[in-house]
């Protein structure tokens, strides 16, 4: 009887067919859910492995569906605060699997822009075609001051602009950053067609495998010939040995900044004639620089002075097909999270919240994203 074997300690051995039948179906369906999860990781661990290949030998194309998808991860960012400083450079480093390709089609757009608001080509240096004999130039800083064009001052000008719209093939502009140290990138820079640099820094002996020594302009900021060259009064000599070095590069002085640069740079020119120096002397444009600081103020970078690499680089995105950016970094570890030095020749750091660096950085990675300028950080090979 089933209630005497209950009584007893007997069960039915039929009772338990239903829950042997579920424990079955649970054993199965946990095998099979294994068995899916196993073969996904194997299937991603083949495309892990792909992308591990292809990271190494930085095959993948800039448009190709992995590099639009990680190009993407720089441009959802669109404010620099949006994001860790850590989480920036992951996503510029994983982009860097990607050979860069200009964006004809964004280059252009930008060009057009820089054209109209500050036109290089006609307004990056004051000629004797945009400033005549006579007229008055209103300071880029003290705007109350005004300088009589004199003909003293005029036949300081050159003619016209040396430099016409997009005359240079490949240009390359080079920012004094420590990103640059241990590059090996010197042959590359030397490549280009022209050669931007920035306040006459070393470029020979142990610095040239990296920075390269061709130069065609180079800037230089009056603070370097008050503070190193006793404002040119007595240090003439020493000065213009160290332009030697810049072999027949052009250079550019912001004489019109404010009154106090004026009289040092006309200096410079003074100088170069009375050694007989065909090296060319250009002043830049206050009404150029000004535009390019409202320009720049719409894209996010704000502060008291841009900095002079900026101002090449806008410079070239107007005068150059091809734009390439070495040395220009404003953040005290490289993209692997290593410290490195403010300068690739020292590690002097700059008066803060006199420029806004990090933005201008964050503005060339974005232009890089985007096609139009190509923003090198790693070793050149």
């Amino acid at each position: 009887m089933p209630w005497m074997r209950r009584r007893m300690g007997y069960s039915d051995p039929s009772s338990g067919k239903d829950i042997l039948g579920s424990r079955s179906l649970c054993f199965m369906f946990i095998c099979a859910f294994g068995l899916v999860t196993l073969l996904q990781q194997i299937l991603y661990g083949k495309n892990y492995i792909k992308r591990y290949l292809e990271t190494y030998d930085r095959s993948l194309e800039f448009n190709s569906t992995t590099c639009r998808e990680l190009r993407q991860e720089i441009m959802d960012v669109k404010v620099l605060t949006m994001v860790k400083t850590s989480d920036l450079f992951e996503r510029w480093r994983n982009l860097q699997v990607c050979k860069w390709v200009q964006s004809k089609e964004e280059t252009s757009n930008f060009k057009m822009s820089l054209s109209r608001c500050c036109n290089a080509p006609s307004f990056l240096f004051t000629t004797k075609r945009n400033t005549p004999a006579g007229s008055k130039l209103r300071y880029e800083v003290d705007t109350s001051g005004i300088l009589p064009i004199t003909n003293e001052v005029f036949k300081m000008f050159p003619h016209d602009m040396p430099y016409s719209k997009s005359q240079f093939k490949k240009c390359a502009v080079i920012g004094n950053g420590g990103i640059i140290k241990n590059s090996k990138c010197g042959k590359e820079i030397d490549s280009a067609d022209f050669v931007f640099r920035c306040n006459i820094p070393p470029i020979k002996e142990k610095y040239s495998t990296d920075v390269g020594s061709k130069t065609d302009l180079v800037t230089i900021n009056p603070s370097i010939i008050t503070e190193r060259f006793q404002k040119l009064e007595k240090w003439r000599r020493p000065f213009y040995d160290v332009l030697q070095n810049y072999e027949n590069s052009s250079v550019v002085l912001p004489a019109f900044y404010n009154t106090r640069n004026t009289d040092v740079s006309f200096r410079v020119k003074y100088m170069l004639d009375d050694f007989d120096s065909q090296r060319s002397v250009f002043f830049f444009h206050p009404q150029y620089l000004l535009n390019v600081q409202r320009f720049w103020a719409v894209q996010g970078v704000r502060a008291k002075r841009l900095s002079s690499g900026l101002m090449l680089v806008t410079a070239a995105l107007e005068i150059c097909e091809e734009v390439h950016l070495y040395g220009f970094w404003a953040f005290p570890m490289n993209p692997s999270g290593v410290y490195i030095t403010h300068h690739y020749y020292d590690n002097v750091k700059p008066r803060p919240g006199f420029h806004a660096m990090p933005h201008e950085i964050f503005n060339f990675i974005h232009m890089h994203t985007r096609g139009i300028i190509n923003v090198h950080t790693d070793q050149c090979t």
